[in-house]
């Protein structure tokens, strides 16, 4: 097992083989929902925070369910009901949680580097649930797992990201991810959001819809992070949808075993049409399923865990 680290942080800092460690766990993981029981004792007597500073429900859910499938006790923290909306630092709310036994803080906050802060400070495990427009590490490996049960692997595959890039926590964990498992990356969408600057990381960029979507294997599309934006950054959504939507005609060009991703939340009508969010070749649903999965991976990984455990009784 290719697994030493006490907290996941981020995608950049992994190699190859960390994440294929995290892969191949979360398909155990994966194999124990399908079970009648559906628990194992990984973490019986762990407790796991859930720190969100920033709004989620996915993903907060998702942690909440995968640490409850693991039988750690599970406590959820909004900033809008703690003493941060009083002043109180982040380090000193890490502190508290953890003079109250925490053995894993999952954090998610709106200031880049705010789990890497954190881990700085406290003892126990730290897992990056979503820091600003940095990275989002369990997104990143859900979508690639999902990636690996469609095509089998992802290495030597062509691999669109298409919508808002430049303030995409998602869209950068991605990139770091599938370029270190072999993966050829095309970023594509407004000039005002895709700059030439991601070339230097590995990737294709082209703000040509049509060429980016040519050759694609798959298509993983991303919405406009309106909140994390100073100005617009395209005159109308409808503009938007015109020149970079995944319409159903531009998809009926796909490649015919093409697969399109989304992180959801999705909106229909803007990045994706309708029909296509149903499709059977679109796997927003699996990427829910599998978000299980890995986040149970990852926290029976930053916790120590060696062995895996048998289902609970």
């Amino acid at each position: 097992m290719n697994w030493t680290r006490k907290h996941l942080l981020d995608i950049e800092s992994l190699d190859a083989g960390e994440i294929r460690t995290i892969l191949d766990t979360a398909r155990a993981f994966k194999a124990v929902g399908e079970r009648t029981i559906k628990k194992v004792p990984a973490l019986r007597g762990r407790t796991v925070i859930n720190l969100f500073v920033e709004p989620s429900t996915r993903t907060r859910i998702s942690f909440e369910l995968a640490a409850m499938r693991l039988n750690a006790d599970v406590i959820n923290f909004t900033a809008e009901a703690s003493s941060l909306k009083k002043g109180e630092t982040l380090r000193d709310t890490g502190k508290t949680l953890e003079a109250l036994s925490a053995d894993i803080i999952v954090v998610r906050h709106s200031a880049e580097g705010a789990p890497h802060l954190l881990s700085r400070v406290v003892d126990c495990s730290v897992v990056n649930a979503g820091d600003g427009a940095h990275e989002h590490p369990t997104q990143a490996l859900l979508d690639t797992f999902t990636m690996f049960e469609k095509k089998g692997d992802v290495n030597g595959l062509n691999i669109t990201i298409l919508g808002d890039i430049l303030y995409s926590r998602v869209a950068r964990s991605n990139i770091w991810a599938l370029n270190k498992l072999g993966a050829n990356v095309t970023l594509c969408g407004p000039p005002t959001l895709v700059p030439r600057i991601f070339e230097q990381i590995g990737c294709r960029v082209t703000h040509n819809v049509d060429e980016a979507l040519a050759d694609a294997d798959i298509v993983n599309l991303l919405r406009i992070q309106h909140e994390r934006q100073r100005l617009s950054a395209f005159p109308s959504i409808g503009e938007y949808r015109s020149l970079f939507g995944l319409t159903n005609e531009r998809f009926a060009r796909l490649k015919p075993d093409a697969i399109v991703m989304h992180p959801g939340p999705i909106n229909r009508g803007v990045e994706i049409d309708s029909e296509i969010a149903e499709h059977p070749r679109s796997t927003i649903l699996d990427q829910v399923t599998n978000g299980l999965a890995v986040r149970m991976a990852v926290m029976f990984l930053v916790s120590g865990g060696k062995t895996f455990p048998e289902p609970s009784e």
